[in-house]
């Protein structure tokens, strides 16, 4: 006879692995021959999750998003993305099969429109161009009446907002956000987060690198702390905002509230 309670239990692990979209697994990686920077990181994001990751300077957090995006040498570890390794492929590649990524600077082509850029961000796949353009206006209401505009006129956070819709325009299973609030003033800031978590509510999985520490596990489903390399601490965003050691070690000096 099998026992319902075991049953159950692996069937609700099962339920939980085939939500699995991005598994970085003992993951080490560096820019240069000899050094990593990766030090055997783990990162879990499953199907409709908001990932945070935070931690001090120096810590790896941006370097572990380019290696999830073929940006950085992968030395060993492995990277999933819906069960199927990612490792080693380019990034054209890499949009193909849902990986979304929106670096920290330079993250649109300021000479060209708005309209442009978006367009710029479908172009293996321009016959979706109203579908998807419908979607991100949803979320950015403001750009759909400033198509026109060219990219270069923008705020930083007006230059953010672009950045994200381009990215989404492909329909990513996963979008890597890299310090989405740096550099923009305090209500900018505030406007950014909000952004992130509108994305994250229309069903986008979503892993964040943000130094504002406190604001990012605010928002966050599940939160990791980085520290040289490795994931320190894993938690709900609500669990590492009240854990003492990640007070005491990186919230007190990360960000404010």
């Amino acid at each position: 006879m099998t026992d319902l309670t075991t049953g159950a239990a692996v069937a609700e692990e099962d339920a939980k692995t085939d939500r699995v979209v991005v598994n970085v697994q003992d993951l080490v990686a560096g820019y240069l021959p000899g050094i990593d920077i990766i030090n055997h990181a783990n990162l879990v994001a499953r199907k409709g999750e908001l990932i945070g990751i935070i931690g001090p300077n120096g810590a790896g957090k941006s370097t572990l998003l380019k290696a999830i995006f073929g940006m950085v040498k992968v030395r060993s570890g492995e990277i999933t993305v819906n069960g199927e390794s990612i490792v080693g492929l380019k990034s054209d590649k890499l949009v193909a099969r849902g990986v979304g990524f929106v670096p920290q600077t330079n993250n649109v082509f300021p000479s060209l429109s708005i309209e442009e850029n978006l367009q710029m961000g479908l172009y293996q796949n321009p016959k979706a161009y109203a579908e998807r353009l419908e979607f991100v206006t949803g979320i950015f209401a403001e750009l759909g009446k400033r198509l026109k505009q060219r990219a270069g006129s923008l705020s930083g956070g007006e230059r953010q907002m672009v950045a994200m819709s381009r990215a989404l325009m492909m329909d990513p299973a996963v979008l890597l956000l890299d310090e989405p609030s740096a550099g923009l003033s305090p209500v900018r800031q505030d406007d950014a987060f909000i952004r992130v978590s509108d994305i994250n509510k229309a069903g986008v999985t979503t892993i964040m690198v943000e130094q504002n520490a406190r604001r990012c596990l605010q928002i966050c489903d599940r939160g990791y702390v980085l520290d040289q390399g490795r994931d320190a601490y894993e938690g709900t965003g609500r669990q590492l905002l009240n854990d003492p050691k990640v007070i005491g070690l990186y919230l007190g000096s990360l960000g404010a509230d």
